[in-house]
């Protein structure tokens, strides 16, 4: 398995320009708008090139309009007169469709987020890979589904991918890359989601705005659904095997539920590295669109005599095996996580859309995972194939149970 690490992917101090230009990829999502608010009180430090959406039109258009973006791109076609209407008489191109979204992911910058959620943000982040730009990536589907491609891509184009979720920014911040043999073990906290102390009869029964109510996050539907089956830290335990070259074995989680702790570095001399920080995501978010410098940007300030207290423990793997089941298809390795990927967003959406219950969620990854056999993926039309055929099949089981 590939692996990040700094030299092979020229992590080195760029020489930053006065304004910097900037990309955001999914700015109408959770991660978008934070990172949208962090450049809007920053006037005078970006110039910003494109924006995307996938279908929320009217606040693309408000975005567009606040940062005078050059072009903004709506992945949904039937949204795009809309845009256009929006967007009439501004200096703002607009484009729609998936080739419109890779063509304006194509656009030479300094920094791009990358933050469309689920597989739909693989062929848009490798474009933005081919272009040798930073890339503050916030889709960790890209990395659990076509891991090896976008690592050698990142290194055959001298891009820089930098790591927006909390836990693995909080690991970059924290990791000695020089002395990557004397760490010990990683460790990525979750909070735990909001069912952290339900009881397995009592999870049988929760309801869609239950699992969409996160303790500590303010993140989109998926996303949310995902920490509450803590399927989200089983995809973030795949993304932290490709980032960091720790192997999968001295990758540890551990239920955090302040969310104060966002991940610890363990070394062998017993010397416990830990990034702290209020859970908001703009503060990794300025983290990467600052870095390699860090600047003064809005964020909330961590109050630890107001928190009083930090807890521990470690999860239930019989209330959430979506765990057991990351681990088991990143040791598989090759179309493994992949499919994983594939059957979750399947399942989610159909949990959402109240045709099968929470606990179901698992199941028919688990149902999917036995039923699609392991390839090997050696290009990015295998890894769709290999999506198209895992969704099948989570199609067919959810059919089956309802």
């Amino acid at each position: 398995m590939d692996n990040i690490v700094r030299d092979e992917l020229k992590i080195t101090r760029p020489t930053l320009r006065p304004m910097r230009k900037i990309s955001i990829l999914g700015s109408t999502g959770s991660v978008g708008v934070n990172t949208v608010d962090l450049i809007t009180a920053s006037p005078g430090k970006f110039e910003v090139a494109v924006l995307t959406a996938n279908e929320n039109a009217e606040l693309l258009a408000k975005q567009a309009r606040e940062l005078n973006a050059s072009l903004a791109v709506i992945a949904n076609e039937a949204h795009l007169e809309t845009l256009r209407s929006l967007l009439a008489g501004t200096g703002t191109e607009v484009a729609a469709g998936r080739q419109a979204l890779i063509d304006a992911a194509s656009i030479e910058v300094d920094w791009m987020m990358s933050a469309i959620v689920g597989a739909a943000g693989l062929a848009p982040t490798l474009a933005a890979i081919r272009t040798g730009a930073i890339i503050a990536l916030a889709n960790k589907e890209s990395l659990v589904c076509g891991g090896d491609l976008v690592l050698s891509e990142a290194r055959k184009y001298g891009a820089t991918l930098l790591p927006v979720d909390s836990e693995h920014n909080a690991i970059f911040q924290v990791l000695d890359f020089d002395q990557l043999d004397k760490v010990a073990r990683l460790v990525l906290t979750a909070s735990g989601g909001p069912f952290l102390n339900h009881t397995l009869d009592e999870m049988r029964l929760v309801t869609r705005d239950q699992a969409l109510a996160h303790p500590n996050w303010d993140m989109g539907a998926k996303i949310s659904i995902d920490s509450a089956t803590m399927m989200n830290k089983g995809l973030e335990l795949i993304e932290a095997a490709r980032l960091f070259p720790i192997p999968e074995d001295k990758i540890d989680i551990l239920v955090h539920p302040q969310s104060i702790i966002h991940s610890m570095v363990e070394y062998k001399d017993g010397s416990v590295l830990a990034q702290m920080g209020a859970p908001d995501m703009r503060t990794p978010i300025s983290y990467t669109l600052g870095w390699p410098e860090r600047h003064e940007f809005k964020a909330n300030r961590l109050d630890l005599a107001k928190v009083a207290s930090l807890t521990f423990l470690n999860p239930d793997p019989v209330k959430f095996p979506a765990l057991r089941l990351a681990r088991e298809a990143l040791i598989a390795g090759n179309s493994a996580p992949t499919t994983l990927n594939a059957a979750n967003e399947v399942a989610v959406q159909a949990f959402l859309f109240g045709e099968i219950a929470f606990l179901d969620i698992a199941a028919v990854v688990e149902d999917t995972l036995s039923r699609t056999p392991i390839e090997g993926l050696r290009s990015v039309e295998d890894i769709f194939d290999c999506d198209l055929r895992g969704r099948k099949i989570a199609r067919n089981v959810i059919n089956a149970i309802t």
